[in-house]
């Protein structure tokens, strides 16, 4: 997105970008329309405000000018359309596209960030990891002006994006769908982030989880790999994938033919005094990325805490309200297996926003439609703040973008979502997240220098950037 060399690029990023778990969808033309005008937008208001453009591309200023843009182009791509304005906007003053006071007023914000979805890939610690086809290659970042393009996704760059460039002062690593061997992102690697975190933050803000893969050893053998990380590390949670690595799996074990291993893994954690399991559903439509499973297994184990990771969001369908004729759709599919199995708000189901805000925050009113049904239906406590970085670059603007943004009355009024308050963001943001992981807030900045991350990379103002693939032909070589 950059129009010269010199530019960090727009601060809300648009990209198209994608992770490993889905192919990048193209730009809309309302998005493309967006760019094209918050480029002009940003070099009048840096004229107006007096700044270079670089300066002001890096200011809460340009953040401003891009959504206020955004939300133009949504609202007239509506009214051509003949449907009435998006059920979401971002409400920000007009001065706040040249004023720095005013800008900061409308998109910062003093309440605590708490990031429960975090990745990176630190080839360090196993030298065999190099020996493998290097997962961070395709991602079309990788080449950030390191010395070494590992170093794009090492811890050190990791702790820049998140707790540097960003407002976030808690995260949480989360593990990825790959096998254990050699594993960029091993639970040694995602424990010598923690440490480092440690080292230079002086707290305890970088928790990390385990992982268990109960289809690829034999269960006495993966039960007992559970216990030894349990023992060894200090773990917040379990991650699974149900898809892969390895054959397929449920929860609930409803499956016949299936390795019947979900009841298992769910007691093992109960026992090992861990009982939140992070599961990842969604972003793909495969039959076992699906959260079916998920009601049933939390009507089964109140005593254990599920964390949707994505909310069961799918990149190939449309949000809309929650309807019998789309309850099979989407983040709905989350939804009807709670409301079939007789789970309500705010019980022992969690919808983490991952990739699903960072996708939808460009459709204002598919995004207030997500929202405000889990919201609604798994509870206003039990939303959590996630952003699957640094896969999205540094989370900053999708921070910025949730501090702006509502819901509309008409919206609240016809599908009983609530208000988007500033007490309800705060929730969502990080006190949420803080009752369900039993921590205490961390709420101070971590402020560290380049001299005590000895292999940070050497480039400091990288500008505004995406990590992930940006076509589908660098998808499929990522996911190869």
């Amino acid at each position: 997105m950059r129009w010269d060399e010199d530019d960090p690029g727009l601060p809300i990023k648009f990209g198209p970008c994608a992770n490993d778990e889905y192919e990048p969808v193209p730009l809309s033309p309302v998005v493309r329309e967006t760019i094209r005008r918050a480029r002009l937008a940003c070099d009048e208001n840096a004229r107006r405000a007096g700044m270079s453009r670089r300066r002001f591309l890096l200011s809460a200023c340009a953040a401003a000018t891009t959504l206020l843009v955004l939300q133009g182009c949504n609202d007239e791509a509506a009214k051509s359309a003949g449907k009435p304005k998006p059920g979401g906007a971002f409400k920000i003053p007009k001065d706040a596209t040249t004023d720095p006071t005013i800008a900061n007023d409308a998109l910062g914000g003093s309440e605590l960030i708490f990031d429960v979805q975090n990745h990176l890939l630190d080839y360090t610690l196993d030298p065999h990891s190099r020996d493998e086809a290097f997962f961070g290659a395709d991602f079309p970042q990788a080449r950030c002006g390191d010395a070494d393009p590992h170093d794009c996704f090492s811890v050190d760059h990791f702790l820049e994006e998140i707790f540097i460039k960003s407002d976030t002062s808690m995260a949480i690593v989360s593990s990825l769908p790959i096998r254990p061997e050699h594993s960029a992102e091993s639970i040694q690697v995602r424990d010598k982030a923690r440490r480092i975190a440690h080292a230079v933050c002086h707290d305890d803000r970088l928790l990390i989880q385990g992982e268990a893969h109960p289809t690829l050893a034999p269960t006495a053998e993966w039960l007992a790999a559970m216990e030894q990380s349990a023992a060894k590390y200090p773990l917040a949670a379990w991650k699974v994938y149900t898809h892969q690595p390895g054959p397929p799996w449920w929860l609930d074990d409803h499956e016949a033919g299936l390795a019947q291993v979900g009841e298992p893994f769910i007691r093992k954690a109960v026992e090992l005094g861990i009982p939140r399991i992070c599961v990842h559903k969604g972003l793909v439509s495969g039959h076992y990325g699906s959260p079916v499973d998920i009601g049933p297994a939390a009507r089964r184990h109140p005593d254990v805490s599920f964390l949707v990771y994505h909310s069961g969001y799918d990149n190939d369908q449309f949000e809309g309200p929650y309807t019998q004729a789309t309850a099979m759709n989407g983040a709905n599919r989350l939804i009807t297996s709670m409301l079939q199995a007789g789970i309500g708000p705010n019980q022992n189901v969690y919808a983490e926003l991952g990739t699903t805000w960072y996708r939808l925050m460009s459709t204002p009113d598919q995004a207030a439609h997500v929202l405000g049904k889990l919201l609604k239906y798994v509870g206003e406590d039990n939303v959590l703040w996630g952003t699957d970085s640094i896969w999205y670059g540094s989370p900053q603007d999708q921070i910025q973008a949730l501090r702006t943004f509502e819901i509309s009355p008409q919206l609240q009024e016809t599908y009983g979502y609530p208000a988007l308050t500033a007490d309800l963001k705060a929730k969502i943001f990080g006190r949420n997240a803080l009752r369900v992981y039993d921590v205490k807030p961390i709420t101070t900045k971590c402020r560290f220098t380049r001299e005590q991350l000895a292999q940070v990379r050497l480039t400091a103002a990288s500008g505004h950037r995406t990590y992930g693939p940006t076509t589908p032909a660098e998808a499929r070589r990522l996911q190869a």
